[in-house]
């Protein structure tokens, strides 16, 4: 097959796995900027130029796309899919989970487990929001963060009050939900492959921190999931539309709870963590699925 895949640099451990996954099993994968394609939007003949030529014809295209560049890089996903290019996961889909409030609504629809969460941008009634979430200590996030940026926790009703007044301040929309705090500072990223979870590691924030992202300094390691955990990671996925993505969940009281669904979850620490193959994994599914013209949506999204 001839591959495409978006990202922003060939030297990011996922990009340069990915490549090295679909040489060693016989494809041709070009590493494409997206940020520096051009869309030529002309009827019945859409094309992308990119380095001062069109882009060949490919099989299919992997995405990757940065939460800050989401908008251009879904339009250039788009394009794509509407020159019958097969992608590993659609624009609309993508779209779908980089919207916190969308895609924690449409989980709550499919009755997904999820922490109590309560959307607001007046913020006036602060006291209300936190009773809502059910009270202090409660975590609080601006709707458009992203690895741990923008998330804060308030443990304490006045603390929680000051947080939630102060991002209200400055037009922000945020998310309170309620804090989970069995789940001792760590979460479970399971990683879904078509309708399978491939592998699952246990994130643990540094020492002092309640966020468990690997970017901030947190730990992994191999972890078992339960079946009712695996069920979980599966229905969010396929409720996103998503057919590779990561799944963030919480272990609580009163079972999992899902935090987010990431649709280019990185790959090193759940390699690394797992010694599984999943470069080779998610190449191997292509090679299963990919055919001209199979997206859903064709980019009508």
């Amino acid at each position: 097959m001839k591959l495409a895949l978006m990202s922003r640099s060939s030297k990011i451990y996922s990009t340069g796995r990915l490549v090295e996954a679909a040489k060693e099993r016989g494809h041709d994968i070009d590493v494409i900027d997206h940020l520096r394609c051009y869309i030529n939007i002309t009827s019945n003949r859409p094309s992308i130029r990119y380095q001062g030529e069109n882009l060949p014809k490919y099989d299919a295209v992997i995405p990757r796309i940065g939460a800050s560049v989401t908008f251009y890089g879904t339009a250039v996903l788009r394009q794509f899919e509407m020159m019958g290019v097969y992608p590993l996961n659609e624009s609309v889909a993508i779209s779908r989970s980089r919207d916190k409030l969308r895609s924690m609504q449409l989980l709550a629809r499919k009755g997904v487990g999820l922490p109590v969460t309560v959307f607001a941008h007046k913020t006036s009634r602060a006291d209300e929001i936190i009773k809502m979430a059910g009270g202090a200590p409660v975590v609080i996030k601006l709707l458009e963060g992203t690895q741990g940026i923008g998330v804060v926790l308030g443990e304490t009703q006045k603390a929680a009050e000051s947080i939630i007044q102060a991002f209200g301040g400055v037009g922000s929309n945020i998310l309170t939900q309620q804090f989970i705090k069995e789940a001792g500072g760590s979460d479970i990223r399971c990683l879904v492959i078509g309708d399978k979870v491939v592998a699952a590691m246990k994130r643990t924030g540094k020492e002092g921190d309640f966020r468990s992202n690997l970017h901030r300094g947190g730990t992994a390691e191999q972890v078992k999931i339960s079946p009712i955990e695996r069920k979980t990671a599966t229905l969010a996925a396929k409720t996103m539309g998503l057919k590779v993505c990561g799944v963030d969940l919480l272990r609580g009281n009163q079972g999992p709870v899902v935090m987010e669904v990431n649709s280019s979850p990185g790959l090193e620490g759940i390699e690394k963590s797992t010694g599984k193959d999943i470069a080779g994994m998610i190449i191997e599914f292509l090679e299963k699925e990919a055919k001209p013209g199979k997206t859903r949506t064709r980019g009508k999204g």
